[in-house]
């Protein structure tokens, strides 16, 4: 009964895995026979000054990325776990633009950071602003326009999962903290957020791993630009693969990128200890 699902399993990812394993020990363009140079194509990735700026950028992308994933969606699953009327329509609100197609968004977004004719600049202008940031066009904002799009379009999804996590919590602890005189800030401390970090944890992961892996907002939106201020791995991955045809180079960087990856989640694993609390 299991084979079917192993079988899937074998064709689409163990083999896939493996030969791009072989790939990265090759020097291969896709027309000539790949040349097996052994770990050649990984000395040069780490002697490479371009893999650690790229490496630097998707940190930093990373990591804002992940702690607005985590806070913005949290405060808006709290507020939006009272029982006021009206609340599913907010809920639903909040939830379009996890199923808006991407490319809507990227070229929504395009407009809105526009420094020309977009309608943020003119709101800044507005306010008082005389020189709103040029955005997309700009190597310091670039990256903040690009993270900003990337929170927004992932909100929705991390509040249903808070949402389910707050749910789960049972009435008898905030009726106990009642009794004692708790406040709502006491509970929300004392009750709440510690019974909710395991939801915590597993949020971190997942948004950690989908972080890394960031490849159709820099490729819809500033093709990595201006002058590489927006370059991340998997985009970069994708230019040496499919532009300069480096495969064995492009496949080396893919299991440089799983290394990194696996790492972070290991670590994250380890120090769950110490504060995901599960009774």
């Amino acid at each position: 009964m299991i084979m079917p699902a192993l079988l899937g399993t074998a064709i689409f990812i163990l083999i896939p895995v493996a030969g791009s394993f072989f790939i990265s020990l090759t020097r291969w363009n896709l027309i000539s026979p790949p040349d097996f140079v052994g770990f050649e194509n990984y000395s040069k990735l780490l002697s490479d000054p371009l893999f650690y700026h790229v490496l630097i950028t998707t940190i930093i992308y990373a990591l804002a990325v992940v702690i607005f994933s985590i806070t913005i969606p949290l405060i808006l699953a709290v507020a939006l776990n009272q029982k006021i009327k009206g609340i599913v329509l907010f809920r639903t609100a909040y939830f379009l633009p996890v199923i808006t197609p991407m490319i809507v968004a990227a070229i929504v977004w395009s407009w809105i950071f526009d420094p020309n004719n977009g309608i943020l600049n003119f709101m800044l202008i507005k306010t008082g602003i005389s020189t709103p940031p040029l955005w997309l066009f700009d190597k310091f904002w670039a990256i903040i326009a690009i993270i900003i799009v990337s929170v927004w379009k992932n909100i929705g999804y991390n509040m249903i999962i808070f949402l389910a996590g707050l749910q789960g919590i049972p009435d008898s602890l905030y009726e106990a903290a009642d009794i004692d005189g708790a406040t709502s800030i006491n509970k929300l401390f004392h009750v709440t957020i510690p019974m909710l970090t395991p939801t915590i944890f597993f949020v971190c992961i997942m948004s950690t791993i989908s972080s890394f892996q960031v490849f159709d907002l820099i490729y819809l939106m500033t093709d990595g630009g201006p002058e590489n201020a927006t370059m991340v791995i998997v985009y970069w991955l994708f230019k040496n693969a499919f532009e300069f045809f480096k495969l064995g180079y492009a496949s080396s960087i893919a299991y440089v990128l799983f290394i990194i990856i696996l790492v972070l989640t290991l670590v994250q694993w380890k120090l769950r200890k110490k504060w995901v609390m599960y009774e």
